[in-house]
C-alpha cells in the first residue's frame, strides 16, 4: 500500500516508540496473526530510517510503496484485512480493532470530505465515484492496488494493478452485480 507522506511517516516513527517495539512487529501480534495472513508480507522501513529504543536499533517504517519500502503484501492477504473492517474490527469472536475506532477512521476529516483516518472515503467531492453508495471506503495503494469496502453489499473487493482512474468504473461493474 502506498501512504507515504512526512504524517504517515512521523506516526510509524511515533508509534514505534509508544510500543516501543517495530511495527511490522507489532502489526504481526495485533492483527495478522489474529486473522490468520500468510506469512509472506513484509512491511520494509527505508535503509538508512532507523531509531534506538531501550538501547535497541530498529526501523522505523514508512506507508510507501516505493524505494523498497513499504508494505509488501499478497491479494488474500489484503482481502482478510478488508474484511476485518467490513466486520467493524472484529475477527472470530476477538474485537481486534474498537468499532469506534472504525467509525472515526471512516468519518469525512474536516479538510477532505473525501478522506477520514487513512481510509478514502465514497463522498461529494474531488474522489466521489458516480453512481456509487457514499458509504464505501477504501484504501488506495501503489500501482492501482485497493482494498474497497462495501457494508451496504457486504463485499470486500481487492484490485491489484488496476489502472486508478479506472477503480470507480470497476466498482460500478461490481456494484451492477447486486
Amino acid at each position: 500500500m502506498e501512504y507515504n507522506d512526512v504524517r504517515v511517516n512521523v506516526l510509524a516513527y511515533s508509534l514505534t516508540h509508544v510500543w516501543r517495539k517495530p511495527m511490522p512487529l507489532v502489526l504481526k501480534e495485533k492483527i495478522m496473526d489474529k486473522i490468520d495472513a500468510s506469512s509472506t508480507w513484509r512491511w520494509f522501513g527505508y535503509d538508512d530510517a532507523w531509531t534506538e529504543i531501550d538501547g535497541l536499533q530498529m526501523k522505523s517504517v514508512t506507508g510507501g510503496g516505493h524505494s523498497g519500502a513499504g508494505i509488501f503484501i499478497s491479494a488474500e492477504d489484503m482481502a482478510r484485512f478488508g474484511m476485518l473492517f467490513l466486520n467493524n474490527g472484529k475477527w472470530k469472536n476477538e474485537q481486534l480493532i474498537s468499532e469506534n475506532w472504525i467509525k472515526k477512521a471512516t468519518t469525512p476529516s474536516g479538510p477532505n470530505v473525501n478522506y477520514g483516518y487513512m481510509w478514502w472515503l465514497n463522498k461529494k467531492g474531488a474522489r466521489h465515484w458516480e453512481g456509487l453508495s457514499e458509504n464505501i471506503y477504501y484504501a488506495a495503494g501503489f500501482g492501482g492496488n485497493f482494498i474497497v469496502i462495501d457494508k451496504e453489499n457486504d463485499v470486500v473487493v481487492v484490485t491489484r494493478w488496476l489502472e486508478p482512474s479506472k477503480i470507480g468504473e470497476f466498482m460500478s461493474k461490481v456494484n451492477s452485480a447486486f
